[in-house]
């Protein structure tokens, strides 16, 4: 496989250690890059992720810019799709048990992974691996054999089995077993640097400590901060609704993006975007958030796009006097549906006579449109519903579990 030249410690470290949260060690970190540039042999650096939900969102792309950036310092991704630990479930940040998923559906997560990693990662520098090719020819004895390089006293130790114990929670037999198997990927693989996000240290550091007690150089560990989603206060998940998407329409991903609290508009500029946030603290938070939105949406669709974007946006709020901080919905079904129960889903409407009322009455704009009509049918596309002076909304359609 062909890599790019493989840049001096000097000019890698800056870059590479942009945006960083943890970094273990820095010594050994400096000591790999330094051999790798020597030999001009590129450091293979691992990141993991468990197909539990159709697509990668934005929280996905922070890992996924800092692997770009070492690809372009020169070296090698591994780019793990956690197909078999899917099935066991990271306890990370979890009060409770995840819900099982079934293999077939995680098959077909992983094959929307596989495809739109390549948007943002070199293809000639990308490993994509399944660790089921591993994990199933384990075998018990194998299993065994890891289990007994580990303590429960210090899995026990990490807080969120400490928080489940204080209030007397379940923890699963299985669940011990998630770091084991993220670890084992390391081993497997021989990687020499893992990314993860913050609430992932635990993870990675078992890993660390697998390649030693292997008889192998340990990995270097390094996290990186979790994206608060659209919520402003969870790290964005598919399962939680304040994700944003990489496969989102242009028009789509700005409106969410436009959506995101004045008090993350740094947050997302550093993670998201090479934009100076000095810069962005300066403007105006609705100027900050048009600049940082145009900027994700043309790393993923093109400067020429993300400008019509922010065009149609400003063209639809601004001049028609709609706050920015509009609630995005998505309502079930597809194609053409009832304007009323759009209404109804959204909130707007108690019942589908109610808002056929609403209808008649005039209370009722779609896209800035008064309707009139109460059995209009309309295609949800990021168009916006007000319902009397107060009831603002963006509408999208899709599935109502995201």
């Amino acid at each position: 496989m062909e890599t790019r030249l493989v840049q001096p410690p000097q000019k890698a470290l800056p870059v590479l250690q942009r945006g960083v949260v943890d970094l273990h060690v820095l010594e050994d970190f400096e000591r790999k890059l330094e051999h790798s540039y020597k030999t001009g042999t590129p450091l293979k650096i691992k990141a993991g992720f468990d197909p539990t939900s159709p697509d990668l969102h934005l929280g996905h792309f922070v890992l996924l810019k800092k692997l770009r950036q070492f690809q372009d310092m020169g070296h090698i991704v591994q780019f793990v799709i956690g197909d078999f630990t899917a099935l066991i479930g990271d306890p990370t940040g979890r009060s409770e048990i995840r819900k099982p998923i079934s293999s077939e559906q995680i098959a077909e997560n992983a094959k929307t992974y596989e495809k739109q990693v390549y948007r943002i990662l070199l293809p000639e520098q990308t490993h994509v691996v399944f660790n089921s090719s591993w994990m199933k020819t384990l075998g018990v004895d194998g299993l065994v054999r890891i289990a007994g390089l580990q303590t429960v006293a210090r899995f026990l130790e990490r807080d969120d089995f400490q928080k489940r114990m204080v209030e007397r929670l379940p923890i699963h037999l299985h669940e011990l077993l998630y770091p084991l198997m993220q670890g084992y990927d390391s081993v497997v693989l021989g990687s020499d640097v893992e990314l993860g996000g913050s609430d992932q240290l635990f993870n990675l550091l078992v890993g660390r400590d697998l390649l030693r007690q292997h008889q192998k150089d340990p990995q270097v560990v390094m996290t990186l901060p979790l994206l608060v989603g659209l919520d402003g206060e969870k790290k964005m998940s598919k399962s939680l609704r304040n994700a944003v998407a990489m496969e989102d329409s242009p028009d789509e991903m700005f409106g969410r993006l436009m959506s995101v609290p004045d008090q993350l508009i740094e947050s997302y500029g550093t993670l998201l975007t090479d934009l100076d946030p000095s810069v962005l603290k300066m403007m105006h938070p609705r100027d900050a958030k048009i600049e940082m939105a145009k900027s994700v949406v043309t790393q993923f669709h093109g400067m020429e796009q993300a400008a019509q974007s922010a065009e149609s946006f400003i063209r639809v709020f601004s001049r028609k006097e709609i706050p920015e901080d509009v609630p995005l919905i998505r309502i079930g079904g597809t194609g053409t549906v009832k304007l009323s129960s759009v209404m109804v889903q959204a909130g707007a409407a108690k019942s589908e006579s109610h808002a056929k009322q609403l209808i008649r009455q005039g209370a009722v704009d779609w896209n800035g449109e008064t309707i009139l009509d109460p059995f209009l049918q309309v295609l949800p596309d990021n168009h916006i519903l007000k319902v009397g002076k107060r009831f603002y909304c963006r509408v999208l359609q899709g599935e109502t579990e995201v």
